[in-house]
């Protein structure tokens, strides 16, 4: 039996298509795999080239192959799709990619590892987050600007439902919990936020934010998160108005 040297290996979320082909470039597979029997099939290989396009999950699947043996080299989709001979299908695909991984003037993508894919996820995750939060920003201003009102910070708060709720009667004021009005998932990010700065308060010390402080002495973690959420979107929304960027207290900064 013919053996295998290069394989062109066009990966998919289910279904992957194999081109596999000898030293003189016959054809000795063609299929498709479905994706649990991938790392089987390749396992009964003898190590060779395999070619894959650099795309989603072409690292892992790249980590994977090396593991086993095989000579694994990614490429840009663009540098394989002038070997495409046909119609673009999956056969046609791995047969361009088969083809592309021998030629000697391809440049090849050089494979992460696992601590690399998991730092650039990490900024990749915190850019979507700026865009996500600039982009409910830029939507509360113009909701605003429609009705021409520019509100104070404590309307602001109120308007996102993290002001305690009312039940007054007699002249005798009761306040209950949040009223949860307004943008459910905007107030969610900043009790988050004010969450994550309370968790930082309790590992690193609050001595340098008094107020925080005396609020978690005398309140429960959850209670004292809903009061800083709410100084918070006060303070985002004088930022806002003002046209202004975040100065930190004077006892912080001097801090650091």
């Amino acid at each position: 039996m013919e053996t295998i040297t290069t394989i062109g290996l066009d990966i998919a979320k289910s279904v992957f298509q194999v081109h596999g082909v000898d030293a003189q470039g016959k054809v000795i597979v063609r299929r498709q795999l479905k994706r649990r029997y991938v790392l089987a099939f390749f396992q009964k290989l003898p190590p060779c080239l395999v070619g894959i396009e650099a795309c989603a999950s072409s690292h892992y699947w790249s980590r994977e192959l090396q593991a086993l043996g095989h000579t694994v080299r990614l490429m840009p989709p663009a540098y394989v799709k002038p070997y495409v001979k046909r119609q673009k299908n999956d056969s046609t695909d791995a047969e361009a990619i088969c083809e592309a991984v021998t030629r000697a003037n391809m440049r090849f993508v050089p494979t992460k590892t696992t601590e690399q894919q998991s730092c650039l996820m990490l900024h990749r995750t915190r850019h979507l987050f700026i865009r996500q939060q600039t982009a409910v920003i830029n939507a509360i201003r113009a909701h605003f600007a429609e009705f021409g009102i520019v509100a104070p910070g404590r309307d602001f708060s109120a308007w996102i439902g993290l002001v305690p709720k009312q039940h007054s009667s007699g002249g005798k004021n009761k306040l209950g919990g949040i009223s949860k009005q307004g943008d459910r998932y905007l107030r969610s990010l900043f009790v988050a936020g004010a969450l994550a700065v309370i968790r930082y308060a309790k590992i690193h010390g609050s001595k340098h934010r008094p107020w925080l402080a005396a609020l978690l002495a005398r309140k429960p973690t959850k209670v004292a998160a809903i009061a800083l959420a709410n100084k918070i979107a006060r303070m985002a929304w004088a930022m806002m108005a003002k046209g202004e960027r975040y100065r930190q207290p004077v006892a912080l900064a001097a801090a650091w």
